[in-house]
């Protein structure tokens, strides 16, 4: 009988971490919480300081049983979860249900699935922390009060079975308020004029940027017909040349935030899905004679920090697959996001040598994608600046007043960490394009021939609708839930029936319109961005120790209860 039992979530993750610790050590797997707050009730005694009332959850009896025996034989148990406030409130919710002494070690964390990292996690066992317990009891109590009021108000006004949620009503709020703005959206006209001309045996494009050097505007078609006039056959003259070398720095390793928005991107991937390939990448994958291999680091984080050990084994990794050149003189660091925690790192392959290559043939399809964006963009976060040289030409027609036109080239010198990642979105401010463009040699006062006129009429466009991954973006500059609720919050709504997509485009249903107007008119501080954001920091605020949980719900509580009363 092993003498210290393990308990993780995820039986794939057992099996992984099983493999690691040897004949001493059973792994079993809870199969995520045993306890919750009953479905039949609300589960928290509003009359004394919230106590949520915990039900051992139907169905798990033979998890239990199972763990419960295996616990009677053991001589030491090591709780294992996730390494985040779920994973916390699992650990202690476990402790509670084998009766273990929380203020005794019995729960070890790590951020990776490896064998060095498995051993001396399990030699180095920490008590429960029970301020991530506390801050997702918050959060549950919360979520829960919000959930279980609000949704009868919503059988009387609308519909039964309806629902609300304090993240999922926000962002519901967020994508009505935007198709709105499209539907109010008066299109304004503007024209642009591009001229062509001839230097060189080559020909070459340069846009209308104003007269006499000075920006102008073309609202009307008459304010283009003037420079057509003044532009037609005229001389043109290269008034200057400005010539910059310019540097793209190498891109942060990723969050789960800018995971979700490149993985949708770049490779089609939902949110749901992606998290869901992440999370089989993290908890181990049978790459053939080595076994169950956890590929990635834990893939719940926002923070862009890596280890030393990883930085120092991706710079010898690149040194000697792409030479000297690529590795920058001092490491990469990147800063992070201002709010953001940093408890784990950030998502990163547990493996250099395990290339997206050598591992394609274990993979799934969305697995190999997935770890193939990981891979790439954790190596080029490691590797050099790519080096441009941009010009910007400007010319005139020699006419009263000149007319001035621009136009630009750049050249990539080094391609530095884009020989791996490729920038998908080129900022259109820095003179940088994606794909080298050049201009004939030309010098201050050369004379390209007129060639030809070509204006255009043009509208302002109106917003764009959000996608998965600008949702994603929004939700996070905002303050607006955490690195674990980003894709739970984006399927509730669409499985709700209040969000479809259309294409790519999260677009409001008539439900998601009317449920919004009863959320906005008896609720107008839940579906607000910044008391939801105030509340995310609230409850970071749990997690640090800074402050009970039950205060923040009792600041809530009373003017929640206030407006139902109301709006009853």
């Amino acid at each position: 009988m092993a003498e210290t039992l393990v308990i993780v979530e995820s039986p794939s993750k057992a099996k992984t971490i099983e493999k690691y610790l040897g004949s001493k050590y059973r792994v079993i797997a809870s199969n995520g919480h045993v306890r919750d707050l009953p479905k039949s009730q609300l589960g928290v005694d509003v009359e004394h300081d919230f106590e949520p009332k915990y039900i051992t959850l139907r169905g798990r009896g033979e998890v239990i049983e199972k763990i419960r025996k295996e616990a009677k034989h053991a001589k030491h148990i090591v709780l294992a979860t996730d390494p985040d406030r779920e994973g916390e409130a699992i650990s202690w919710h476990l402790a509670k249900m084998l009766k273990l002494d929380e203020n005794e070690p019995c729960r070890v964390v790590f951020n990776e699935i490896t064998k060095t990292v498995i051993q001396k996690a399990v030699k180095n066992p920490r008590c429960i922390d029970r301020n991530l317990v506390d801050a997702q009891q918050a959060r549950r109590v919360l979520d829960r009060l919000l959930g279980y009021k609000i949704s009868p108000l919503l059988w009387a006004k609308v519909r039964r079975g309806l629902s609300a949620g304090r993240v999922q009503s926000v962002t519901t709020k967020l994508i009505c308020d935007r198709e709105r703005e499209i539907l109010d959206f008066v299109p304004k006209e503007y024209w642009t004029v591009t001229v062509k001309l001839h230097l060189a045996k080559r020909t070459f494009e340069a846009k209308f940027y104003g007269f006499d050097g000075k920006k102008t505007e073309l609202q009307t078609e008459a304010d283009a017909m003037r420079v057509v006039d003044l532009s037609t056959g005229a001389v043109y003259c290269v008034a200057d040349i400005k010539t910059a070398k310019k540097t793209r720095h190498a891109p942060a390793p990723y969050t789960t935030s800018s995971m979700l928005q490149d993985a949708s991107n770049r490779a089609s991937m939902p949110p749901k899905r992606t998290m869901l390939c992440a999370q089989q990448l993290y908890e181990g994958v049978d790459i053939g004679t080595k076994g169950s291999v956890g590929l990635i680091t834990y893939m719940r984080t926002d923070s862009v920090r890596i280890s030393a050990e990883a930085q120092q084994s991706a710079r010898e990794y690149i040194a000697a697959a792409f030479g000297a050149a690529y590795v920058p003189e001092k490491p990469n660091v990147f800063k992070g996001r201002a709010g953001s925690q940093d408890a784990h790192e950030a998502i990163r392959p547990t493996d250099v040598k395990n290339t997206p290559a050598s591992v394609k043939q274990y993979l799934e399809p969305g697995q190999y994608k997935l770890y193939k964006l990981i891979y790439e963009r954790f190596l080029a976060s490691q590797m050099s600046d790519a080096l441009y040289e941009t010009s910007t030409v400007t010319l005139e027609t020699q006419t009263q007043p000149k007319c001035t036109y621009r136009t630009n080239s750049s050249k990539k010198l080094f391609d530095g960490f884009t020989a791996v990642y490729s920038v998908s979105n080129p900022s259109q401010d820095d003179g940088i394009g994606e794909k080298d463009t050049t201009l004939p040699a030309m010098e201050v006062g050369s004379e390209p021939k007129f060639v030809s006129l070509n204006p255009k009429q043009n509208f302002t466009e109106p917003p764009s609708r959000y996608t998965e991954a600008s949702l994603v973006k929004t939700l996070e500059e905002l303050g607006i839930g955490r690195p674990s609720t980003y894709s739970p919050t984006i399927s509730t709504i669409i499985d709700r029936g209040y969000v479809q997509k259309e294409k790519k485009q999260l677009v409001p249903t008539d439900l998601g319109f009317v449920v919004n107007k009863v959320m906005e008119d008896n609720f107008r501080n839940i579906v607000d961005a910044k008391f939801t954001a105030d509340m995310e920091s609230r409850l970071d605020s749990v997690e640090e120790g800074k402050e009970r949980w039950q205060n923040l719900i009792e600041d809530f509580y009373p003017p929640f209860e206030e407006a139902l009363e109301e709006a009853f």
